[in-house]
C-alpha cells in the first residue's frame, strides 16, 4: 500500500442517538487503521458528522429546539462514542465546520465554472430519510427499502449535476474488480449502470433554512452529494494543505451497502468534474440486523452502543462484531452471541492462558525470567495466513487465525506441565510469555486495551509485526494484574 494509509467511515446524520450499525462500521475501519500502523505504515483514519442534512433540521423542529443547538448536541453524543469504541481516529469533521464549508462550496463553483452544473425544473419521488430521489425501480411495494416509506413527490427547480456525461467513464472505473469489494456489491453496481445508465442528479435545494449555501445562488442550499461526499477531502484542507498532498488520494473509503451507489458512481464523478484524484477502493459492508431485520434509527430497532460497552466494556463488543458478522454479508446482533465469546473465547482461551502463564511465573521465579531456548511454540503461529486474511478484509477470519494460536498455547501448557517439570520449567514459561507477547501484537487491532492490559502485565512496550521473532524482549518481569475477562451469567 506504500509508505501512507487514509481510510475514512461514512459520516452519519445526527438526527438521532448512534445505534450498533455505526458502531460496527467505525470498529472495521478502526481495526484496518490499527493493522496498517502495526505495519509502520503512515495512517490517517477520519470519521465525522453530516450535520447539513434537512433532517437533522427537520427533527429539530420536532425537538423544539434551534437547529444549531440540535446538532451540536447531538455530535456531541458521536464523538464520545468514538472514545467509548476506543477509536484510534486521527480527526473528526463535522459539516458544518467553516473549513468543510469552503471546500463543498469551491467544488460546487469549480464544477458550475465547468459547465457541468445547471438549473432545471424536476419532479420526482424524494425520500427523507434517504435525503435523495428515488425511482420507481427502487422501491419496494412502492416505499423506500431502507426506511419502510412510501416517498413524497415534489417539483421544484434545481441545480443539476451532469452525471450522465461520466457514464463511460464510471462504468469502465467501477467494472474494475479492485475498485469495489467484495465482489458481490461490485456486480450490484455494474449491473444498475448497465440496466438504467446514468441520469443528472440535483445538487442544491430551494427554500431550506438549514445547510450550505451554493457559491452561485443564495436561495439554494448545496445538496447531499457535493456537501456530505466533499468531508473527506476538506477534513485534510484541500487543496493546498500537506495533509491533502501527503494522504489523498484516499486507500479505502468503509461505507454500507445502502450508500455504495453514491459512493462507487456520484463521488468519482464529482471528483473527475473537479479534476481531482479518485480515492483506491470502496470497501462495503452488509447490514447489522436484529432478528433479521436492519438495525435502524428510522425502523425503531436500534440498540445503543454505549450501553453495551458500559454493561460489557468495549473490547467484548469489538471482539464480537467482527468475528459474527463478516464484510461480504448482513448479520445478526446477539448479545447473547457476545456472552457466549465472552466466556469462551475471551475468558477461557485467552484470559486462562494469562492468568496461568502469569501465575506460574511469579509462582516459581518471582516473575522473573531470562532469556531462553526457543521451543518452536511460535512456528506454530500462520503469520502469512493471518497477512493473506487482512489484505483480502476477512477479518472474521483472521480473528480465528489468531484464536488457533491461543488454543495451541493452551495445549502446549497442558502438554508441558510446568508445574511438574521442574527441568523444562523455565523453558516452557519464557516460551509462553513470548507467545503472549505476540497475541498481545495481532489482537491490538482488534481489542487495543485487552493488548494494552496483557502488555502491562508482561512488562512490555506496544509492539509491532516487526517485534514478531522469538527472543525479541530479551528478559522478563512480569507482574500479574486480576482476570482479563469475567465470565457472564
Amino acid at each position: 500500500m506504500g509508505n501512507k494509509f487514509y481510510i475514512t467511515t461514512a459520516i452519519d446524520y445526527v438526527n438521532g442517538a448512534p445505534h450498533v450499525g455505526h458502531a460496527y462500521e467505525k470498529i472495521l475501519a478502526d481495526v484496518l487503521a490499527r493493522w496498517n500502523r502495526l505495519n509502520k505504515i503512515d495512517t490517517f483514519f477520519l470519521t465525522g458528522t453530516d450535520e447539513n442534512a434537512q433532517k437533522n433540521s427537520q427533527a429539530a423542529k420536532e425537538a423544539g429546539i434551534e437547529t444549531k443547538e440540535f446538532v451540536d448536541k447531538n455530535t456531541e453524543v458521536f464523538v464520545k462514542l468514538c472514545n467509548y469504541l476506543d477509536l484510534s481516529n486521527d480527526d473528526f469533521i463535522k459539516t458544518t465546520e467553516p473549513r468543510h464549508v469552503k471546500v463543498a462550496q469551491s467544488i460546487f463553483k469549480k464544477i458550475f465554472d465547468k459547465g457541468e452544473i445547471y438549473k432545471k425544473k424536476y419532479s420526482g419521488l424524494y425520500c427523507e430519510g434517504c435525503e435523495a430521489f428515488l425511482t420507481e425501480r427502487d422501491l419496494v411495494d412502492g416505499k423506500c427499502p431502507e426506511h419502510n416509506k412510501k416517498p413524497k413527490i415534489i417539483e421544484e427547480e434545481n441545480y443539476f449535476f451532469k452525471l450522465s456525461k461520466y457514464e463511460k467513464e464510471i462504468l469502465k472505473l467501477v467494472s474494475s474488480k479492485n475498485f469495489i469489494v467484495p465482489e458481490g456489491f461490485r456486480k450490484e453496481i455494474v449491473n444498475r449502470i448497465k440496466s438504467d445508465g446514468l441520469k443528472d442528479i440535483s445538487v442544491s435545494r430551494p427554500g431550506m433554512d438549514w445547510g450550505i449555501d451554493t457559491p452561485i445562488d443564495k436561495e439554494h442550499k448545496i445538496y447531499v452529494w457535493i456537501d456530505a461526499l466533499s468531508n473527506y477531502i476538506s477534513a485534510l484542507g484541500y487543496p493546498n494543505d500537506k495533509k491533502f498532498k501527503k494522504y489523498w488520494p484516499a486507500d479505502i473509503h468503509v461505507v454500507g451497502k445502502g450508500i455504495n451507489w453514491f459512493h462507487s458512481v456520484i463521488w468519482p464523478a464529482i471528483l473527475m468534474s473537479a479534476e481531482i484524484e479518485l480515492p483506491k477502493k470502496i470497501l462495503v459492508h452488509g447490514y447489522l440486523t436484529f432478528n433479521g431485520k436492519k438495525i435502524s434509527k428510522s425502523l425503531g430497532n436500534a440498540i445503543d452502543p454505549t450501553a453495551l460497552v458500559k454493561k460489557y466494556s468495549v473490547d467484548p463488543l469489538r471482539y464480537t462484531l467482527v468475528k459474527d458478522i463478516p464484510f461480504n454479508q448482513d448479520g445478526d446482533f446477539s448479545e447473547n452471541s457476545l456472552k457466549e465469546r465472552v466466556n469462551n473465547e475471551l475468558a477461557n482461551d485467552l484470559g486462562n492462558l494469562v492468568s496461568r502463564t502469569l501465575t506460574l511465573c511469579e509462582k516459581y521465579f518471582d516473575g522473573i525470567l531470562d532469556k531462553q531456548e526457543d521451543d518452536g511454540l511460535l512456528k506454530k503461529l500462520n503469520l502469512n495466513k493471518i497477512e493473506k486474511y487482512f489484505s483480502k478484509y476477512e477479518l472474521h477470519h483472521a480473528l480465528e487465525e489468531i484464536w488457533k494460536f491461543v488454543r495451541e498455547s493452551n495445549k502446549y501448557v497442558n502438554d508441558k506441565e510446568p508445574w511438574k517439570n521442574e527441568d523444562d520449567r523455565k523453558k516452557v514459561l519464557y516460551n509462553l510469555l513470548e507467545s503472549l507477547r505476540v497475541i498481545s501484537i495481532f489482537i491490538s487491532p482488534f481489542m487495543p486495551e485487552t493488548s494494552e492490559r496483557i502488555n502491562n502485565q508482561l512488562g512490555v512496550g506496544i509492539g509491532l509485526l516487526e517485534d514478531i521473532k522469538f527472543g525479541w524482549h530479551g528478559k522478563y518481569n512480569v507482574k500479574k494484574e486480576g482476570v482479563l475477562f469475567k465470565k457472564l451469567e
